[in-house]
């Protein structure tokens, strides 16, 4: 039974607001643009050590926000937290809740936790619903197309207007994993350790074509105008609605979808013979999903974020097509955890990246947790991940570096 809103499990961070702060200068980005104005929206748990090197950076997956711990202060628009993983989770509550806290994974009586919202999104950092200064209008198609690196380059300008020049770790599970990725390739020197979580170095060519199918769906609802429906009255909600459909597909597994639906019919007296409605339980979950998701999320914001996650190919960026040539200059200590029924970030992809970084000499540990929930596993199994990632952490400085 999930708890009410205002209930606050022991280990919780509080209440917790989100802020916001404007960049000083103009962020470059891969396609050749600068991006300014750029605020970005940000939440901290724990304090800042006088030394400042005590900071982990948190980044959220493709729909996901800022508010990754606690029970915000003045919640809107829904949880980030959903399908399976919004099962038991109270109204308010940080998508990672169970993984932010004292004596949590990531312990806010020893660390300092950031959380940011990406570039591109619509959950208070600039995206294509932000104003484009340039004509007083939502941006909509205008925004340019962005990339990990660029998410990347914006938290690093981020945290450089904070006063952290050096991150403990960046931590994060799928898109938020290529993020951490990405650190630890764009900036060596500053981030001691790197924790992707059911993640990749470049996403399957299926996982390539999952994505592609959703972000069609949003491009053929006449709705979408072109990426100019701010303002109409209409948006592309069937389109979104429909990839959404399709995420959450990929994000499970086969097994978990039969033990959570089977082909139970909704109706106990039998089919009701038509093509309109939902018959089955899983199309019921599935159209519950669309409905709760477009309430929350930006149809554009969904096409720019889907398709940096799909440019992501750490070999074809850093290392002329080899992954081992892109990993040589990490100097940070990796923690790999992927999940054995994840197909659509499958654990081979983590074991690709620890083979290469053990060949390079460079300190990584993997692990493979058995469970059946497929991709969501990174959401729903924080239980198992906690003590694999307090032991990581609660290495001794002197220990780094070894493997």
């Amino acid at each position: 039974m999930s708890q009410p809103a205002t209930t606050l499990a022991p280990g919780s961070v509080g209440v917790v607001e989100t802020r916001h702060l404007d960049l000083p200068e103009p962020v470059p980005l891969d396609c050749g643009r600068e991006l300014h104005p750029v605020r970005v929206a940000y939440e901290t748990y724990g304090t800042l050590s006088p030394r400042r090197d005590n900071v982990v950076l948190v980044c959220h997956a493709l729909s996901g926000d800022a508010h990754a711990a606690g029970l915000s202060r003045a919640p809107s628009g829904g949880s980030a937290r959903d399908g399976f993983g919004a099962e038991g989770h109270g109204k308010g509550l940080g998508w990672w809740d169970g993984m932010i806290g004292p004596g949590k994974a990531f312990d806010t009586d020893r660390f300092f936790v950031v959380s940011t919202n990406l570039l591109g999104g619509c959950r208070g950092t600039t995206g294509p619903s932000s104003i484009d200064p340039a004509t007083g209008e939502p941006y909509g198609p205008d925004f340019p197309v962005i990339t990990v690196a660029d998410m990347v380059r914006t938290q690093r300008a981020f945290l450089d207007a904070l006063g952290i020049e050096r991150l403990a770790a960046v931590a994060g599970g799928s898109l938020g994993g290529m993020q951490a990725l990405q650190w630890a390739v764009l900036y060596p020197d500053q981030v001691d350790a790197v924790i992707p979580i059911a993640s990749t170095h470049a996403l399957h060519p299926q996982g390539v074509a999952w994505n592609a199918i959703a972000r069609e769906a949003i491009l053929r609802d006449p709705a979408w105008q072109g990426g100019r429906y701010h303002g109409t009255g209409r948006a592309p909600d069937a389109g979104m609605g429909i990839g959404r459909m399709v995420g959450h597909i990929t994000y499970l597994s086969a097994p978990a979808l039969e033990v959570k639906f089977g082909r139970r019919l909704r109706s106990g007296d039998g089919p009701h013979y038509t093509i309109t409605d939902p018959e089955f339980e899983v199309e019921g979950y599935l159209r519950h999903q669309a409905e709760a998701f477009v309430k929350r999320f930006d149809a554009n914001t969904y096409l720019y974020t889907s398709r940096a996650l799909t440019y992501f190919d750490l070999a074809r960026q850093h290392g002329g097509g080899s992954l081992a040539r892109a990993l040589e200059g990490v100097s940070a200590r990796t923690l790999l955890i992927a999940f054995s029924s994840d197909w659509l970030y499958p654990p081979s992809a983590s074991e690709e990246i620890a083979g290469a970084l053990r060949a390079l000499g460079k300190p990584v540990e993997l692990h493979v947790i058995e469970a059946p929930y497929g991709h969501d596993c990174f959401l729903l199994e924080e239980a198992r991940q906690t003590p694999v990632i307090r032991r990581f952490l609660a290495q001794p400085v002197q220990e780094r570096g070894s493997s």
